[in-house]
């Protein structure tokens, strides 16, 4: 799958013509596939190619030897927009028969401008049968393609460190808000990061639930959210990115654990 997002790409000078006079200079140049022709952008010349092979060829062996395995990858608008992923199912945490979480690590990149170097990493897992997913994002780095950004070298130094990142959160953060009893007090905490109609269906939940941890009330909060929140709205995005954020401190804070 990967060889499918290693196409050689090259770049190309825009000419301009002013006045009968070809103009070399004129500050833009094409990105093109050099397998198919086709011309996957115009940018300007301060854009740094940054290729998807060189990529892959720092990322990929360093995390087969952090112990991850390939996922899926995904070439966009014929090649503009590349997506890959890697799991590392030895790190899997089970909660119970029904509930376990598999970190993560997502990389994209871009020909187009769209996205610079984006990598990105947490659990993720699939709620119900209708293809619903909700992630934990415990990791995420985005650099823009300038010719100046030096930090944009140092791919297998950032891949490295985010994959240490996650397996923290799952050797270290994952025990605490399974194993911590939450109170009251955080309930009414956690109700109110959600809109005030659904509080007699988090109420209910709790309810035919009986939650009885920080993972547990995590985990209401999860079903709310992809269940029985438009997912079309920036609101309930909103809630989703702040739930896992706010549960670990409440967790932490009633554990007397130091958040890292």
């Amino acid at each position: 799958m990967l060889q499918n997002a290693k196409f050689p790409v090259k770049e190309v000078p825009a000419i301009g013509v002013d006045s009968g006079k070809e103009i070399n200079s004129t500050g833009y140049k094409f990105i093109v596939r050099e397998d198919t022709g086709k011309v996957l952008s115009c940018m300007t010349n301060s854009y740094k190619l940054v290729k998807n092979e060189t990529i892959i060829k720092k990322a990929n062996p360093l995390i087969k030897k952090l112990g991850g395995e390939l996922k899926e990858v995904n070439v966009l608008n014929h090649g503009a927009k590349t997506m890959m992923s890697w799991k590392f199912p030895k790190e899997k945490v089970k909660f119970s028969k029904m509930d376990e979480m598999i970190p993560e690590i997502n990389v994209s990149n871009s020909y187009d401008g769209t996205i610079g170097l984006n990598i990105m990493a947490g659990a993720f897992r699939l709620i119900c049968l209708n293809g619903t997913v909700i992630g934990i994002i415990v990791s995420k780095y985005r650099n823009k393609h300038i010719s100046s950004n030096m930090s944009l070298d140092d791919i297998s130094d950032i891949v490295e460190a985010t994959v240490d990142r996650t397996k923290l959160v799952f050797k270290d953060e994952f025990p605490v808000l399974a194993e911590t009893k939450f109170r009251e007090n955080h309930m009414i905490d956690f109700m109110k990061m959600f809109p005030e109609h659904t509080n007699t269906l988090i109420t209910d939940k709790i309810i035919a639930n009986n939650p009885k941890t920080f993972w547990d009330l995590f985990n209401v909060g999860t079903n709310v959210l992809t269940h029985h929140m438009n997912r079309g709205l920036y609101s309930t995005h909103s809630v989703e990115q702040r739930l896992y954020p706010k549960i670990k401190k409440l967790a932490y804070k009633e554990a007397k654990v130091a958040i890292a």
